[in-house]
């Protein structure tokens, strides 16, 4: 197999195994490139990582062996061999292989791990590999994954509370659910809205909105949702330095 394929893959069915090495690789591509290339075990480490990680899983060498030959046999990846020829480390071609962007790559990094997830949580996920300064960037690398139906949503990217998942689920696989809830938002967006029931009743002038209160109002909803991006960074931050620990014990213990 060529070590720079230039034909393009399409992103397909991937199985569970598939999509957690495949992760594995892209994200440690972003975040340790000083220990990437990466070997069998670094991989397997990886894959059961406990945080950053849903579900958690308990795979074997044998099992990300397979899947290894399984993506390498699609041409995600490549096996290297050292010079002294005893290890053999793995690389992804997905910049290679799929006309992604940087950002929708990151995206892709942490749907393929993590899953289902709020475009708040997600940017800041994903920002610790791609720069993602804002969620209308977010919004633009979203809807060109959407376009090529790798990405699903349950509503459009401008409604608020909005989840997004990969598409890469095979058959047999419980991924209906984000389906089903895009169908429930649409509808309820196409519902026609009840008319109120006559009361008779002394009808009441309402009192006059007040400008000030609604502009503190507004105030007070975007300084919750900065607070709120704020503490998924540090949890981000957290989990990262966690990460870099673990290795960094693992290194001192080999």
């Amino acid at each position: 197999m060529s070590e720079s394929p230039s034909e393009m893959i399409p992103l397909k069915e991937l199985s569970r195994k598939q999509r957690r090495v495949l992760g594995v690789l892209l994200e440690k591509a972003f975040t340790v490139p000083d220990q990437y290339p990466m070997t069998l075990k670094a991989i397997t480490t990886g894959c059961n990582q406990k945080n950053n990680r849903d579900p958690v899983s308990n795979y074997s060498e044998d099992d990300v062996a397979d899947t290894l030959t399984q993506l390498q046999q699609i041409g995600f990846i490549g096996c290297l061999h050292t010079e002294g020829g005893r290890t053999e480390r793995y690389r992804h071609y997905m910049r290679h292989k799929t006309k992604l962007t940087e950002p929708q790559l990151a995206i892709m990094t942490e749907l393929l791990l993590r899953g289902r997830q709020q475009l708040g949580e997600l940017r800041t996920r994903a920002s610790r590999m791609v720069a993602i300064d804002t969620q209308e960037t977010l919004r633009t690398a979203l809807q060109g994954l959407l376009d090529l139906g790798i990405v699903q949503a349950n509503g459009r990217l401008e409604r608020r509370g909005i989840e997004v998942d990969h598409s890469l689920y095979p058959s047999g696989e419980n991924h209906d659910q984000m389906a089903m809830l895009a169908e429930e938002t649409e509808e309820e967006a196409a519902a026609p809205v009840p008319r109120a029931a006559v009361v008779h009743t002394q009808y009441t002038q309402p009192a006059a909105p007040d400008p000030a209160a609604n502009e503190r109002l507004s105030g007070l909803e975007s300084q919750i949702r900065e607070l709120k991006d704020e503490l998924a960074s540090v949890r981000t931050d957290f989990r990262e330095l966690q990460d870099r620990f673990d290795d960094l014990r693992r290194q001192l213990g080999s």
